[in-house]
C-alpha cells in the first residue's frame, strides 16, 4: 500500500508538533502545509489552495477553534478517508454538533485531536487499572502546575490567543483531563466546578477545581492553577502530577514521566514507566495520535477520539461552566 498522503492546516505553535509528527511517521507523507501568515513560511495561504493541488488522504486541522467549522466542511468538500481537527473542538457545543452531522452525511471520520489520553503515563495507567493492580478504585487526582500564567506577558511567548479566551481553564486545558478521566474510569454522573481568574490581563479564568462523580462511587478531582508549577525541568511534560487510589494501592505520576505503583500497606514502590526521554510533545503523544489514525485508516483499528464521542466531552464541559456558574453540583 502507498503511503497515507497527509495535508496539514496550521503552522503556529501547536501545529509545528502535527508537522514533526506525520513526517517521520511510517506510512505517511506529508505533501503540503497551509497557513495565512506568509512568515511561518507555509506551501499553501489557504485551506482551498492546499485542497486543489494535492489530493489527500488525511487532512489535519491544526488551527484555534474560531476556524474549524468553516475548514472542516472545506475539508468535506475534498473528501479524505479521515479528518483531524484540534481541540478545543469548535467554540461552542452547538457548533461542534452541527459539524459532526455534516461530517456523518458525508461519511468521513472526524476524529478530534484529543492527545493527552495518548500520553504513555495515562496508557500505561489504564493498563494497570484493568489487570486490577491496585484493587477497587476509589479516586483520582490530578494537580495541574504549569506555571506559565503569571504577570503581563503570560501565554504570549507561545499562545498568545490564550489572554483574550473568554474561556481558558477548562475550555483550553482541563478539557483534556475531563476526556482522560473518562478514559481511565468511564462516563461521570455529575459535576461540580468553581473557577477563578488571578491574573487580570486576560478574559478568562485561570485556576480553579472540578469534581466528577461517577455511578460506582469513584470521584475524579482536577486541581488546576496556571500560575504555579511543580517540580519538573520541563512543567509542559506531564503539566503536573497525578494519582489514583485504590483499595490495593496508589498509582503515582511525577512531573518527569516516572509512573510507580505503591502496593497499600508498603513504603516502596514499584516503577511501570521510568523517566525517560520523548521526542516530540508530552511523551510524544501527538504522534502517538497520528498513527493510531493511520492505523484505523490501513489495519482497521477502532478509532477512538471521534468527534461524535468527544460531544460527550463537550457536554461536561458545559456543565461545568454552569457549575461554577450557579455554585452547585449538576447532574449529567
Amino acid at each position: 500500500m502507498s503511503d497515507l498522503r497527509i495535508g496539514v492546516l496550521g503552522a503556529g505553535y501547536f501545529a509545528q508538533f502535527h508537522i514533526e509528527a506525520w513526517q517521520r511517521l511510517d506510512g505517511c507523507e506529508l505533501v503540503g502545509v497551509a497557513d495565512s501568515d506568509p512568515a511561518k513560511g507555509a506551501d499553501f495561504e489557504t485551506l482551498d489552495a492546499l485542497i486543489t493541488a494535492e489530493t489527500l488522504d488525511i487532512i489535519d486541522i491544526a488551527t484555534p477553534p474560531p476556524s474549524h467549522a468553516g475548514a472542516i466542511r472545506r475539508a468535506i468538500a475534498a473528501k479524505p478517508s479521515a479528518i483531524i481537527c484540534q481541540k478545543p473542538f469548535c467554540t461552542s457545543l452547538a457548533e461542534a454538533t452541527q459539524v459532526v452531522r455534516d461530517a456523518e452525511m458525508a461519511g468521513i471520520p472526524l476524529i478530534i485531536h484529543e492527545n493527552f489520553r495518548f500520553q504513555p503515563w495515562f496508557r500505561a495507567m489504564k493498563a494497570a487499572l484493568e489487570d486490577g493492580r491496585i484493587g477497587e478504585v476509589h479516586q483520582i487526582s490530578f494537580r495541574l502546575r504549569p506555571g506559565d500564567g503569571q504577570g503581563p506577558r503570560a501565554y504570549l511567548d507561545r499562545q498568545p490567543y490564550f489572554q483574550t479566551m473568554e474561556r481558558l481553564l477548562i475550555h483550553e486545558t482541563a478539557v483534556h483531563f475531563i476526556d482522560v478521566f473518562c478514559f481511565l474510569l468511564g462516563k461521570p454522573q455529575a459535576a461540580y466546578a468553581d473557577l477563578r481568574k488571578l491574573n487580570p490581563v486576560i478574559k478568562g479564568e485561570d485556576a480553579g477545581y472540578f469534581i466528577l462523580d461517577f455511578a460506582d462511587g469513584k470521584r475524579a478531582l482536577f486541581d488546576g492553577n496556571r500560575h504555579l508549577d511543580h517540580v519538573a525541568e520541563n512543567t509542559r511534560l506531564t503539566m503536573g502530577e497525578a494519582h489514583i487510589e485504590g483499595s490495593g494501592g496508589t498509582l503515582t505520576l511525577y512531573g518527569d514521566g516516572g509512573l510507580y505503583l505503591r502496593k497499600f500497606g508498603d513504603q516502596s514502590a514499584e516503577t511501570l514507566l521510568p523517566a525517560q526521554d520523548w521526542p516530540g510533545f508530552a511523551g510524544d503523544c501527538v504522534a502517538n495520535l497520528c498513527a493510531h489514525v493511520r492505523d484505523h485508516l490501513t489495519q482497521d483499528r477502532a478509532l477512538e477520539n471521534t468527534a461524535r464521542d468527544y460531544l460527550a466531552i463537550l457536554a461536561i464541559e458545559e456543565a461545568l461552566y454552569q457549575s461554577a456558574k450557579e455554585g452547585r453540583k449538576l447532574d449529567l
